[in-house]
């Protein structure tokens, strides 16, 4: 049954997952552009223009047509095109070419959720008995949206306490943790007898998140370093 509930939750959700579209869409190519000027020069992101507007309009009109008509044939083409846009733009970023910072890489990763998300659940419009829809949600809200929102915080933590943008071991183990978390949900939902991946996917994810807590909220409650040891900005 596709109550009032269900529509609610798939509108909030989509709505999420359209704004990481539009601020992904400006921080991503703006950070890995920073990174790479002053790092290793060469082939630069490609900057926010129609391209972008125009993904986003189709991928937030397959969003919330997806919110009121998850199982209609048209809402399930719409989702996997724009899958197929959100992963070129993606690729237009040169995530490749940022693996020495793992800073920059985690944002990338984090948005590739996002046409990921959009692919299976444009695909469990069409073969709902192998593509579970759940499988969507998870790949959004898991992914998209904790991965996205672990990134940033790690990342503005440091630039808005004075400290040097650079990722320590414990930095990179939460990333880890909560994109095999993702992972582990999204496989979940594809193998529903397999309790123990969902028991390793909260894990992971509770991890992730109490590992932030634990590295950053000392920077959190104690006043900004006086001297920043890097000028580039959060």
């Amino acid at each position: 049954y596709q109550g009032v509930s269900d529509i609610s939750r798939r509108l909030g959700l989509g709505a999420a997952v359209v704004l990481v579209m539009i601020i992904g869409g400006r921080i991503i190519p703006s950070f890995t552009r920073n990174w790479l000027v002053r790092e290793r020069p060469g082939r630069l992101p490609v900057p926010f223009g129609r391209f972008d507007v125009g993904t986003i309009a189709l991928s937030a009109a397959g969003l919330s047509a997806w919110a009121f008509f998850p199982t209609l044939s048209g809402t399930g083409a719409v989702l996997i095109a724009g899958a197929v846009l959100n992963a070129i733009r993606l690729a237009r970023w040169a995530g490749d070419r940022t693996l020495r910072d793992p800073l920059v890489l985690v944002l990338h990763v984090a948005f590739a959720f996002v046409p990921l998300g959009l692919l299976i659940a444009g695909l469990a419009v069409f073969v709902p008995e192998r593509v579970p829809a759940v499988a969507g949600i998870h790949a959004f809200g898991v992914g998209a949206l904790a991965c996205m929102t672990l990134a940033v915080m790690t990342r503005a933590t440091l630039g808005h306490t004075g400290r040097e943008l650079r990722a320590s071991t414990g930095t990179c183990g939460i990333f880890a943790a909560v994109v095999l978390a993702a992972i582990f949900r999204i496989a979940a939902a594809f193998a529903p007898t397999e309790a123990v991946l969902l028991h390793i996917s909260a894990a992971l994810w509770i991890a992730s998140f109490v590992g932030f807590a634990g590295l950053f909220g000392v920077m959190l409650v104690r006043p900004r370093l006086q001297v920043r040891q890097s000028r580039t900005a959060a």
